[in-house]
């Protein structure tokens, strides 16, 4: 049978039709797995179907959404320089649409939360520890945020600092002998210590190889003495705030050998002592009058203890830890020793705790209930490390947009709007303010304009330096306005 061309037109556009009416009759169903679909349920099948805005105006409304921020972006009063004075700048709120600034999520009880995270924030003494994967390494985000606290709340210097450093960063200038090797509770490249003490910062840093001597009591007479130094400086690239430190901590902990400590400060001898060797977690102070121009510290031991870092801080207020975790999902936290981390705790005593993690994790959700379970985890882990804390805020920041392709074509990893939307829910159900970066950026698909605007790298992942500024300003304006909302 031979059809005329003007009924293949017809047969065509009756179908077009009937597909388009079919959305009028698709709606929001709550699958199995707790995910929503739009579409149709036909006795016990779900047949995903588009409903009418979504079939035709989802990609305008996208774009709409993400060009409606550039106007707040362009109007951020991002601090560029390094005088201390911007950082107290407060927001233009005259030239921003605040409705338009993505707000945290909070607990049932907002304004509980929020009075006590203003109280600890005004503290005399108050630590962040700022946890995250590579979108904070280098102090990208902490040392912006850090800045933007420091300014409102007093407090200076660039809290805490690896003795060896996979990545640059420009908070202060750490320069270790070269016989200094990092371990990370995170890192898969190296067997992990049995002991499993990597403390509350998750790496630690040492000398030498590491020794049993209790397998080998001869072990220590047969070594020899070696020798290892870490110089210590201001830098002139930082924020002006981060440059004034006054109080060096050194944390250390697991000496197994007698460990000679000296401390220089422009070649004059300043502090001489002995480690603790009980095996525990200790700080060794240093405090000065001045922020240093060139302070070291030299370590003798013919065992290298385990060292956690430096933390660089002032004499009051704001410290901000950076701790970055490349590659890692937030999922460590609970597979180190419980005890040692209980006890950095109760010596660093933070008053504020930022996870930001979710992205590294991403490209490998194949459903919905891989990201539950995912969730399920991280609550897991938040709830591990709340439990050494004395009623610490925390905040958790989600994912940002992220983009791969499909098709050839550019979009949003399908479940990261899904996933941002579980971890939300779960952190305001576990007593945990949570921040979307996923929106404040735009949503779906707003990683390709970001990029478009240099505010984000070639890998439709990270941010620019520029990026980083304006997505931590974000973050800050959005906190700023419920502290300054608070009565």
């Amino acid at each position: 049978m031979k059809y005329s061309p003007i009924k293949i037109c017809l047969y065509i556009c009756a179908t077009l039709l009937l597909m388009y009416l079919m959305t009028f009759f698709s709606k929001n169903h709550q699958l199995p797995t707790g995910k929503f679909e739009e579409g149709f349920v036909v006795k016990k099948w779900f047949f995903k179907y588009p409903k009418t805005a979504s079939f035709f105006k989802q990609k305008e409304l996208d774009e709409n959404q993400i060009k409606s921020l550039d106007s707040i972006v362009y109007n951020l009063s991002v601090t560029d320089s390094n005088d201390a004075e911007d950082a107290k700048i407060i927001p233009i709120f005259t030239k921003i649409d605040t409705s338009k600034i993505e707000r945290l999520s909070y607990p049932k009880d907002a304004k509980a939360f929020l009075k006590q995270l203003k109280i600890n924030l005004q503290s005399p003494k108050c630590r962040i520890i700022h946890y995250g994967d590579s979108q904070i390494e280098g102090d990208r985000m902490s040392g912006y945020i850090r800045n933007r606290l420091q300014g409102y709340f007093g407090g200076s210097g660039p809290g805490f600092i690896p003795i060896v450093q996979v990545y640059q960063q420009i908070s202060a200038n750490i320069t270790p002998s070269p016989n200094w090797k990092r371990f990370a509770a995170f890192d898969p490249t190296h067997k992990r210590f049995s002991h499993q003490k990597y403390g509350a910062y998750t790496s630690l840093s040492r000398f030498t190889p590491v020794y049993d001597i209790e397998e080998d009591s001869l072990l220590l007479d047969k070594l020899e003495l070696t020798k290892a130094t870490i110089d210590i400086g201001v830098s002139q690239r930082s924020y002006a705030l981060l440059k004034n430190f006054t109080s060096i901590g050194l944390h250390y902990g697991n000496v197994q050998s007698p460990a000679a400590i000296q401390v220089n400060n422009d070649g004059v001898l300043m502090k001489s002592d002995t480690l603790i060797a009980d095996g525990n977690y200790h700080k060794y102070s240093i405090n000065l009058t001045s922020a240093p121009t060139n302070l070291r510290i030299e370590i003798d031991a013919k065992i290298s203890p385990d060292f956690y870092g430096l933390t660089l801080d002032g004499e009051k207020g704001i410290s901000l830890d950076n701790v970055a975790m490349r590659g890692a999902s937030g999922t460590v936290f609970a597979t180190m020793n419980s005890e040692n981390f209980s006890q950095m705790f109760q010596q660093l005593k933070p008053k504020v705790l930022i996870f930001q993690f979710g992205g590294n994790t991403v490209p490998y959700l194949k459903d919905s209930l891989s990201v539950i379970n995912y969730a399920g985890y991280l609550k897991s882990q938040l709830n591990w490390t709340r439990t050494k804390t004395d009623n610490a805020s925390i905040i958790f920041i989600g994912p940002s947009d992220m983009t791969t392709t499909e098709n050839g074509e550019l979009i949003t990893y399908k479940l990261l709007p899904y996933l941002n939307q579980v971890l939300k829910q779960t952190c305001n159900e576990n007593g945990i303010a949570y921040w979307s970066m996923f929106d404040a950026m735009g949503g779906k698909n707003s990683m390709k304009h970001w990029v478009d605007q240099k505010l984000a790298g070639s890998d439709y992942t990270h941010f620019s330096s520029s990026g980083t500024k304006v997505v931590s300003e974000l973050f800050f304006v959005a906190l700023y306005l419920d502290l300054m909302a608070l009565k």
